[in-house]
């Protein structure tokens, strides 16, 4: 099949989406990470909603270079890549493997989306080294705006948490 007569389902389309990786947490994908709202197809266009976890957030630019590239690759003449702030996305929009893949990467998931938010500050984080409790939290502001800077009093070892949005 041509460019020309390409054809493909949204399937196919949130397919590819899934396999393109997030610019700052490799280990997921933009559809793990619930930042594609939805796909839209007409005829070659293909119109993609991207919800950034933050509206200026650094990684923008590389997430739409990615998801350009890839529909193009799958046949798409023209992509149109719309910014959705509202609703905005929440850490609650990521997807069960996501959290579990968190882990595995040394990243602190961030609490369970039906958590309140008194609970989520008296909860220490699980440590992903060593599956400990005994964390605290030792700085607010990690190497991107949605992480944070935990140490664990078991392994002696910091990491990195998701900041719950």
């Amino acid at each position: 099949m041509t460019p020309a007569t390409a054809s493909f389902s949204p399937e196919q389309v949130w397919q590819e989406l899934g396999t393109i990786p997030d610019p700052e947490i490799p280990v997921l994908s933009l559809v793990e990470l619930g930042v594609i709202g939805a796909v839209e197809i007409e005829g070659r266009t293909v119109r993609v909603a991207l919800r950034p976890t933050f509206a200026g957030c650094p990684a923008l630019h590389a997430m739409r270079v990615a998801i350009d590239d890839r529909l193009r690759r799958l046949g798409a003449a023209s992509v149109v890549i719309d910014l959705v702030l509202h609703p905005p996305w929440s850490t609650d929009d990521l997807t069960p493997e996501a959290r579990v893949k968190l882990v595995a990467f040394g990243l602190a998931p961030p609490p369970s989306p039906i958590v309140r938010i008194d609970e989520i500050l008296a909860t220490p984080r699980t440590c992903p080294n060593c599956g400990s409790n005994e964390t605290e939290v030792r700085n607010e502001f990690g190497p991107t705006p949605c992480r944070t800077i935990h140490f664990c009093r078991s392994c002696r070892q910091p990491f990195e948490g998701m900041k719950p949005i």
